[in-house]
């Protein structure tokens, strides 16, 4: 399948032959569905935090990061291009296709943040942007002839304005930073961004931190990756055989958030906030977001304390009344439910099982109630050693023609945001290896294009479903107010975002 060549080329990518070929046998065998045992709900995998859980839980945490006993950071996924917010604009630019958005768009140009850049691009050349036809002001606003919106990521785009100012969504992200992953008055921040858009974000934040950190007394932390290429997973044809460019060279793509885990797991953090670059909202309705960002942390922490402890009484002695509250605390409040067997266990067994168990990374994800949107939420799911666990599950990984997994998966109550805090060190302080704790068999295979040509790719597990399965998980629920994706440039006139 493979020639010397092809080798060579695998090995620049930092890859290897086995992993590849693995990759190629996914295509070959596909991906196994997820079963499903049940949603996630309120009570049942889902906790509701009352008012005073919230207040102690967050006292518990700002009290542990003002006096710098741990290491906050905030990591944000920002490669995406913003292309897709611009669909409808590029229809109308490309080939005069119009539709209720791109009339609303320019209906209502006067509301978005970007419009004073956008008029001054204009005029720039002669253009008045109060004269000038639809076509034009479309070109200057997607192309490089002006702002070049339409080349741009998310991150650097113009999304709110305020009076004196109008903010980014890295910006946003920088006063998120400050509010909630603030330690001791050093804000890490790490931003994963693709390498044609790096320059333009380090750019961005040289002009602007030095007003941020006087705004707010703290002193920022900047990093920024890029997705490796040894991530890259390689293309095939709908034969499953490797699909190859015009020059006979393998075509490798890049295979999804997933394969951001290798970036994660490099960054020396005691608790990690994630949360998607587009998800941002002006000053004005961010204190929800604070609240339960903290709020996540100190469930973090306090769920961290008592694993910890318990690893260590595993240690001493693993007596049968301590087996019998480990076994109430993985189903009732881990919710991890252990094989059916279980019980017919020596307590040797029960106590390695249970050491395994509770020395993994930690996470507790925000999940806000189903509104109908596409993408994942939050499942009881079976797993590959007998026991079951919750799990964000994606629609690609239910076998929706099975009408009882379907059923599940449609009447799940609760919608995933991706809003999560992670604990990724062991009780010694030693960053996991979280390489170990994804599932390999929970990858996506997609059909693509290239030159004409259909073909198959193929996405690694993604960072918060399969890249994380064999975490321990919380679920909780937070406002609908805290997820404000921009999925459109018309999401940007949402009240939300004014």
């Amino acid at each position: 399948m493979f020639i010397e060549k092809d080798i060579i080329q695998i090995k620049d990518r930092g890859s290897d032959i086995a992993t590849v070929e693995e990759q190629v046998n996914y295509f070959v065998n596909g991906f196994p569905f997820l079963q499903l045992s049940k949603a996630a709900t309120v009570g049942d995998g889902i906790i509701r935090l009352t008012d005073d859980q919230i207040a102690t839980v967050i006292s518990e945490f700002d009290k542990s990061a003002s006096e710098g006993e741990i290491a906050l950071l905030k990591f944000v996924p920002a490669s995406g291009a913003a292309t897709r917010m611009f669909k409808s604009l590029f229809s109308f630019l490309q080939d005069d296709k119009k539709d209720k958005s791109v009339d609303e768009f320019f209906t209502k140009l006067k509301d978005f943040a970007f419009y004073d850049d956008l008029k001054t691009s204009l005029a720039a050349d002669g253009n008045n942007i109060e004269t000038a036809d639809e076509k034009t002001i479309a070109s200057y606003f997607l192309t490089n002839k002006g702002l070049g919106y339409g080349e741009l990521p998310k991150g650097l785009l113009k999304f709110h304005n305020y009076e004196d100012r109008s903010r980014t969504p890295l910006e946003e992200h920088l006063v998120e930073g400050a509010k909630y992953a603030n330690a001791g008055s050093n804000v890490q921040i790490h931003f994963t961004v693709s390498p044609e858009h790096r320059d333009k974000f380090e750019k961005l934040v040289v002009e602007v931190l030095p007003s941020y950190q006087s705004e707010f007394g703290v002193r920022y932390i900047v990093s920024f990756s890029e997705q490796k290429s040894a991530t890259d997973t390689i293309a095939v044809n709908l034969d499953n055989t490797p699909f190859r460019e015009k020059d006979d060279s393998l075509l490798f793509r890049p295979a999804g958030h997933g394969a951001l885990l290798d970036n994660l797991g490099q960054l020396d953090a005691d608790i990690i906030f994630i949360k998607n670059i587009d998800n941002v909202v002006p000053d004005r309705i961010k204190q929800d977001t604070i609240t339960y960002k903290k709020a996540l942390a100190g469930i973090v922490l306090s769920y961290q304390k008592r694993i910890f402890a318990y690893l260590e009484q595993l240690k001493n002695q693993a007596h049968s009344a301590l087996l019998s509250e480990l076994d109430s605390f993985f189903r009732t409040e881990l919710c991890v439910v252990p094989p059916a067997d279980f019980d017919s266990w020596s307590d040797d067994q029960k106590a390695i099982y249970f050491q395994k168990k509770l020395d993994r990374p930690l996470r507790a994800c925000g999940m806000v109630k189903n509104q109908g949107e596409p993408g994942g939420g939050p499942f009881w799911a079976e797993n590959a050693d007998g026991s079951s666990s919750l799990q964000i599950v994606e629609s690609a990984q239910v076998d929706v023609d099975d009408e009882s997994q379907n059923s599940i998966f449609k009447n799940s109550t609760h919608f995933n945001p991706v809003d999560l805090v992670c604990a990724v060190k062991n009780s010694k302080g030693e960053l996991y290896d979280l390489k170990k704790f994804r599932d390999p068999l929970t990858g996506f295979i997609t059909g693509k294009s290239k030159d004409g040509k259909e073909l198959k790719a193929q996405e690694l597990p993604g960072l918060w479903n399969g890249a994380m399965a064999d975490w321990n998980t919380l679920f909780v629920e937070v406002p609908l107010i805290t997820f404000n994706p921009v999925k459109t440039v018309n999401d940007l006139l949402r009240e939300q975002h004014q």
